[in-house]
């Protein structure tokens, strides 16, 4: 809309070149029809204008297909060229017929049409520079746009991220995370079990240094996020002792696969915290991953009382998160399930497409 409105610019211009030229040339004063047709001749690609852009939209300028892109271009300049040579010959045409009807009904119209052929050649050069002008525009526009929104969409995946980080540390920080983990190394000390005292440790010591120290990216390999995800699952499994039985069936091949950063860990803290810590007798706790086609699909289940899907999550889940992350990341491709599990329990899917990337060297390494 703003381009077709900027052709009243060259519109006025034409008429006061018309006006100007008349002393200047010797020529006779610009009559109001000459003057109606100079200014309504440039309106004409104004009109013209939404369909430079829609078939710009259509077939843009891009890779792979550049070079038939160009020819089709070209062609359609010489379309475009006939379209405003045409308008402009009609609009011609009505102007005569309302301020000289006399000259209409006497016109030749071998003429006209040797006119309006002859309007097409001197449009032509003029009027496939302004169809490329056009098309360089709505590109431009376009980039500009998408540049826009691609600097939106990573500033809200830097705050999802950050508000991840913070989740997954806030929950390894909690008062009774912290306090279990502590009484643990406590007990393992008094019944002189200081190895297992050593590894708990340096296990919450590596965790909290790997969540500190993790890079602001929104995608690790699998490997990356399995290391965390072992470092977490060990001092739980420590806490809750023989409670929790932990089975990762994940294989090697998929260790170089991009997730979302901390989504599976968070997978697991809500498995553990909402489905085995509320079991009295010992709970399974199974992590799996496998490529389906074009996707990595990644399974965590427990076997704890289950949550219902229908309902808001508990506070500290982190799902609705997890979702928009997922929906900034992968747009509709990726997706997040919970449901029940048929033996009891509760299955949280995630499923993204599949991509493999270089793991993050490590501070040792740099």
């Amino acid at each position: 809309m703003i381009v077709s409105a900027a052709w009243i610019v060259p519109a006025v211009f034409a008429v006061i070149n018309r006006l100007a030229q008349a002393p200047l040339q010797g020529w006779e004063p610009a009559t109001t029809r000459e003057l109606l047709f100079e200014f309504g001749d440039w309106l004409m690609y104004a009109v013209l204008t939404p369909g430079v852009f829609a078939v710009s939209r259509r077939w843009p300028l891009t890779r792979p297909h550049l070079l038939r892109r160009i020819v089709l271009h070209l062609l359609l300049s010489l379309m475009f060229c006939v379209a405003w040579a045409t308008c402009g010959q009609i609009l011609r045409i009505l102007l005569v017929s309302i301020f000289a009807p006399q000259l209409f009904h006497n016109a030749n119209w071998s003429r006209l049409s040797l006119e309006w052929l002859s309007w097409i050649f001197i449009t032509l050069p003029f009027g496939v520079a302004v169809y490329l002008c056009m098309v360089g525009i709505e590109h431009a526009t376009r980039y500009f746009i998408e540049a826009r929104e691609r600097e939106v969409q990573v500033a809200r995946l830097s705050e999802q991220l950050s508000s991840a980080r913070f989740a997954a540390l806030q929950a390894q920080l909690n008062p009774h995370f912290l306090f279990n983990t502590l009484n643990t190394i406590a007990v393992l000390v008094r019944d002189d079990e200081r190895q297992r005292a050593v590894r708990i440790v340096e296990d919450l010591s590596e965790l909290l240094r790997s969540t500190l120290t993790r890079h602001q990216a929104n995608e690790v390999t699998l490997g990356e996020e399995l290391e965390l995800l072992r470092q977490y699952v060990a001092i739980e499994q420590a806490r809750y002792s023989d409670r929790l039985r932990p089975e990762f069936r994940i294989p090697d091949s998929l260790f170089t696969a991009a997730v979302p950063s901390f989504a599976l860990q968070h997978l697991v803290e809500n498995a553990i915290r909402h489905g085995i810590a509320r079991r009295t007798e010992a709970g399974l706790l199974i992590v799996t991953a496998e490529r389906a086609g074009e996707f990595l699909q990644l399974t965590v289940i427990d076997d704890g009382p289950g949550i219902d899907p229908r309902l808001t999550p508990p506070a500290g889940h982190g799902i609705e998160n997890t979702r928009e992350r997922l929906r900034a990341l992968y747009g509709p491709r990726a997706s997040l399930e919970i449901t029940r599990r048929a033996e009891g329990g509760t299955i949280a899917m995630l499923r993204v497409p599949y991509r493999e990337m270089q793991p993050e060297p490590s501070d040792e390494t740099r």
